[in-house]
């Protein structure tokens, strides 16, 4: 096992680059680990959409990075509160899903430190019923990596207000609330340790008290490659929201002017038709807005642009331009 060095990189769309890179190029025959702190950011599954899974409006208001990753799995939250790793292997079918495998070695870390850590369920660490690590797995033909969370000190309140939490994933799961879930590792710790100290803890206990942990670090020219691969994808509206599946929305709300319903059918993150109803007292043909929003990236930046020369009060009622393009994109 050799421990990848990220030079402390904290943005979520290089370290997913880095993840990436090494899975797709490093030797087949070797295994790697990383870890990595991002930034606050919600990390979406490879096949989730994007726009049902955040709370728009808070992610904007904080500055909160969305990126899409490569794994499947469900929408994570990180801050500087939460530790990343990843073990990246030689492929092997009886890996697949098989998470134990991978995390056993965080397992027995945690339990050294006093945490009650125990693999429950699909993919979870768990500590006396609460959720402390969330793991999914990526693979090519010769590469694989199961990687996962470590909520060491997050901000729970950024967790529950950042996520969108569906109503069939409460249903299924009988969720009362995401800060009855969810538990920081810090609370179960019998000594006091910082993220940096509770990292040196993980590689004393992964590496046996090896006193220089093998390291490798990136050239100039593989980090070039992983910047390249940052800013081609996972820097891109395309990857992080125009791979979003197609799906149906409606937005209704009652203004003083009357009640607008808008219902949209979205496709790879772009309007294919939108359909406008409501009791609102318009003197223009609201067609004339469902021509002008078709084929629309579903952002609030380019609806705003694509009305920014219309005059909404003619099809509706006194709303400014930005107003109704939140009104449409809310989630």
């Amino acid at each position: 096992m050799i421990l990848i060095d990220n030079e402390n990189n904290h943005d979520p769309r290089i370290n997913l680059a880095l993840e990436e890179y090494i899975v797709r190029n490093f030797d087949a025959t070797q295994d790697y680990l990383l870890f990595y702190v991002n930034q606050p950011s919600i990390i979406i599954g490879k096949h989730q959409n994007t726009i049902e899974e955040i709370n728009a409006q808070y992610v904007k208001e904080n500055d909160i990075i969305v990126i899409r990753r490569i794994s499947g799995g469900g929408a994570v939250y990180h801050d500087f509160g939460n530790l990343n790793f990843s073990f990246l292997t030689r492929y092997e079918s009886k890996k697949v899903n098989n998470f134990i495998q991978f995390v056993q070695p965080i397992v027995n870390a945690l339990k050294a430190m006093g945490v009650p850590a125990e693999m429950t369920g699909r993919n979870d660490i768990m500590a006396e019923g609460r959720k402390i690590s969330g793991n999914a797995q990526f693979s090519t033909t010769k590469k694989m990596f199961s990687h996962g969370t470590l909520l060491f000190d997050a901000n729970i309140e950024s967790v529950v207000n950042a996520l969108n939490v569906s109503g069939d994933k409460i249903t299924s799961k009988g969720i009362q609330s995401v800060r009855s879930r969810v538990a920081n590792i810090k609370e179960f710790l019998q000594e006091p340790l910082d993220l940096q100290g509770f990292k040196q803890k993980l590689l004393d206990s992964i590496f046996k008290g090896q006193a220089d942990v093998p390291t490798y670090r990136l050239s100039t020219e593989e980090w070039k490659a992983v910047h390249q691969l940052s800013a081609d994808k996972y820097q891109t509206w395309e990857w992080n929201y125009g791979r979003s599946p197609e799906f149906n929305i409606q937005k209704k709300n009652r203004f003083p002017f009357g009640q607008i319903d808008a219902r949209l059918d979205i496709k790879d993150g772009h309007i294919a038709t939108i359909k406008f109803f409501g009791d609102f007292l318009s003197h223009g043909e609201p067609i004339e807005i469902e021509t002008k929003l078709k084929g629309i990236r579903y952002t609030q930046a380019d609806i705003s642009e694509a009305l920014r020369d219309i005059d909404l009060t003619y099809y509706f009622g006194a709303i400014e331009t930005n107003d109704f393009a939140i009104f449409l994109c809310d989630v």
